[in-house]
């Protein structure tokens, strides 16, 4: 069996991580291999770098440049490993995460990110992308509800309404590859609809 790489995205708060084990194990039960990971992050290098990044106020280019030095790390250590021997791959955050955060929320040019995707990691892309729509305020709540909040969770709403925006014009431009989930209703309802969209599109 070929291996699959699956994408989990959406605005801080919006429920990605809580639904992850859920997924996981749907395809578990299907027979695959899951290799579960995340962004920035994956690796011990990338951990480092996901503490800097979600700790350290910087520059919008050193933030971006950071997060494509843990993806290069990723890459090579983790995913395209696992893809090769036919696991399937299923990470929190990636690229479309890098255009909704640094392009959409703080402004930076998509030609730059463009060009770190191709350098980074050329034609691979994921094969689905689920997007966990929420909106901003609902997201917040969650978030402070939780724990403490890292410099990401701690922007203005404003910032969300940006990602927001963003993710789903992503997910417009690639309907192909984004299966949209209403994030703002109860876990079960959106776990239901979950089991739907994978046996739609991964059977």
């Amino acid at each position: 069996m070929a291996g699959q790489f699956i994408t989990l995205e959406g605005i801080d708060g919006a429920g990605k991580s809580t639904h992850a084990a859920f997924i996981a194990s749907r395809l578990r039960e299907r027979g695959r291999t899951v290799v579960q990971t995340r962004e920035p992050g994956g690796t011990a290098v990338g951990e480092k770098i996901r503490d800097l990044v979600l700790g350290e106020a910087m520059d919008v280019h050193a933030e971006t440049l950071l997060i494509f030095a843990a993806r290069a790390q990723h890459l090579h250590e983790v995913v395209r490993p696992a893809l090769a021997a036919g696991s399937t791959v299923l990470c929190d955050r990636f690229t479309d995460a890098t255009f909704a955060y640094q392009c959409g929320g703080r402004a930076l040019p998509e030609s730059h990110v463009e060009a770190l995707a191709r350098l980074t990691h050329g034609d691979l892309r994921p094969g689905l992308t689920l997007l966990f729509d929420t909106d901003a305020a609902t997201a917040h709540a969650r978030v402070v509800a939780r724990s403490a909040a890292d410099r990401f969770e701690r922007e203005d709403l404003g910032f969300f309404e940006r990602v927001r925006a963003r993710y789903l014009e992503q997910a417009r431009r690639e309907p192909d590859r984004f299966c949209v989930l209403d994030g703002n209703q109860r876990i079960e309802a959106v776990q239901s609809a979950l089991a739907r969209a994978l046996d739609e599109r991964i059977g």
